[in-house]
C-alpha cells in the first residue's frame, strides 16, 4: 500500500500523463505536461525509483554544479498535484516522465498504485506522432480509448490498433484492465519538422484537453511562440522550392480530406473557447489556477502513438526535464544523450510522397498508436537511433 504523507484529499481528480522517447514526437506531450504544471503551480509529492525502471546508458544521469558540490540528477518519473479553479474546482495529478527502459507492468502498476490511493477518476495519456501534416494547417488531435462506452459518450476513437505499442499503450491497456476509464490524446507533428520544440502541438494538446475535461488552461505565451514557430518554418521551406513544394501537396490533400478541424461542430467548439477567454478569471491570465494542495528535413524524429493515429516516425530521446535530484557524487561517467530507437505504429494517415532528392523533407517512420488505435506501418519505416 502507498502510503501519501502532505497530500490532501482531492476533488475530482484526474490523472494526466506524458512520457518523453518514442511517444513524443517534438517533445510536444511532455512540453503540455510541463506547462500545466508552470502554469498551476504543481508541487512534486513523488517519484519513482530510478533504479528499477531506467538503463543508464540509454537515459544517463548528467552532472551539475551546485555551490561547488558536483551533483548528479538521474533520469526518473515524477507526480505533482495542482489545482485548476475554473469552472470548477478540480485537482490534476501530473505524471512526468521519460517512457521506462525496464519492467514496464511494474511501472504502470506503480503509477496505478498512486491512482488508487489519490481517488483518480480517469487517466488522460498525452502523445505525439510523426505524420503527413502539414505546419500551415491546424494541428490534428486525435482521441482514443480501449472503452466502447467511454468512445461513444465522450466522441472518442475506439482503438483497434495492432503492432508494436509504447508505454502509453501499455499504461492505458493496465488502466483498462484495473477498471479505471482511461483516455489518450494524439498529435500530430510534421514529419519534415520533428525537431522539438512544436509549441503549435503542444497547445493543440492542451485544447484538446480543455474540451475533454471541461477546464480553462491558461496559455501563457504559447499562442505567441506557436505563431513564431510557423512563422519560421515558413521561411525554411521558402529557402527550398522542393520543400515548398512538398509542403503544397499535403495542403491540398488535407484541404480536400474532410478532416474534423472543417466540420461546423469543431468551429463551434472553437468559438466556444474564444468565448470562455473573454470571461472573467478565464485562459488570459493564471488567476484561474490555484497552488498545489498541498527543417529542417532530418533523421526520423520522435513520437508516434500507442493509440494514437497517423504515421510517423520513431525516435528517441531523453531529458533532464523528469529527472530525479540527488547529492550522490560523480561517479566519473560521461553523460551521453543517446537515444533509444522506437518502433512503428499508429492509425491511418493521409499519406504523401516526399521528394527524393537533395534537402527535401525525410518521410519519418511510423511511430504509431499502439494498443487499438487503427494504424497503417508504412513499408520501409524503421526505428532509428540518432
Amino acid at each position: 500500500m502507498i502510503e501519501l504523507e502532505g497530500v490532501p484529499e482531492l476533488i475530482d481528480p484526474v490523472m494526466v500523463a506524458a512520457f518523453e522517447g518514442w511517444n513524443d514526437a517534438g517533445d510536444a506531450a511532455s512540453t503540455a505536461v510541463d506547462h500545466l504544471d508552470r502554469e498551476f503551480g504543481g508541487e512534486v509529492f513523488a517519484a519513482l525509483d530510478a533504479e528499477d525502471y531506467y538503463d543508464f546508458q540509454v537515459n544517463r544521469p548528467t552532472v551539475w554544479m551546485d555551490g561547488g558540490v558536483r551533483k548528479i540528477t538521474w533520469p526518473t518519473t515524477r507526480l505533482s498535484v495542482v489545482r485548476v479553479k475554473s469552472p470548477k474546482p478540480r485537482d490534476l495529478v501530473l505524471v512526468r516522465g521519460i517512457e521506462p527502459s525496464m519492467r514496464w507492468r511494474s511501472f504502470c502498476n506503480e503509477l496505478l498504485g498512486f491512482a488508487h490511493e489519490l481517488g483518480v477518476e480517469m487517466v488522460v495519456v498525452l502523445g505525439a506522432l510523426l505524420g503527413d501534416t502539414p505546419h500551415t494547417r491546424p494541428v490534428p488531435v486525435t482521441g482514443v480509448t480501449s472503452d466502447p462506452d467511454l468512445a461513444t459518450s465522450m466522441n472518442l476513437e475506439e482503438s483497434r490498433y495492432e503492432g508494436p505499442t509504447g508505454i502509453v499503450g501499455i499504461l492505458q491497456e493496465a488502466c483498462t484492465h484495473a477498471g479505471i476509464p482511461a483516455v489518450s490524446l494524439w498529435a500530430a507533428v510534421p514529419h519534415y519538422v520533428s525537431q522539438p520544440p512544436n509549441p503549435k502541438a503542444t497547445l493543440a494538446l492542451l485544447n484538446r484537453l480543455e474540451d475533454l475535461l471541461d477546464l480553462r488552461i491558461p496559455q501563457g505565451e504559447l499562442p505567441e511562440d506557436a505563431r513564431a514557430w510557423q512563422v519560421g518554418v515558413d521561411q525554411l521551406a521558402a529557402e527550398d522550392t522542393e520543400v515548398a513544394e512538398y509542403v503544397q501537396t499535403l495542403e491540398e490533400a488535407r484541404d480536400t480530406a474532410e478532416l474534423p478541424e472543417a466540420s461546423g461542430e469543431a468551429i463551434a467548439k472553437e468559438f466556444e473557447r474564444y468565448l470562455r477567454r473573454r470571461e472573467p478569471g478565464g485562459y488570459a491570465t493564471s488567476e484561474g489556477a490555484e497552488r498545489s494542495p498541498h527543417f529542417r528535413p532530418s533523421e526520423p524524429g520522435r513520437g508516434g502513438p500507442d493509440d494514437g493515429p497517423d504515421t510517423s516516425n520513431p525516435g528517441g530521446g531523453t531529458s533532464d526535464g523528469a529527472a530525479e535530484d540527488t547529492g550522490t557524487a560523480e561517479n566519473g561517467e560521461d553523460a551521453g544523450d543517446p537515444r533509444e530507437p522506437r518502433s512503428p505504429e499508429q492509425p491511418e494517415a493521409e499519406s504523401s510522397s516526399a521528394p527524393e532528392k537533395g534537402d527535401g523533407p525525410e518521410k519519418g517512420s511510423g511511430d504509431g498508436a499502439g494498443d487499438g488505435s487503427p494504424a497503417e506501418k508504412r513499408e520501409g519505416d524503421s526505428p532509428e537511433e540518432d
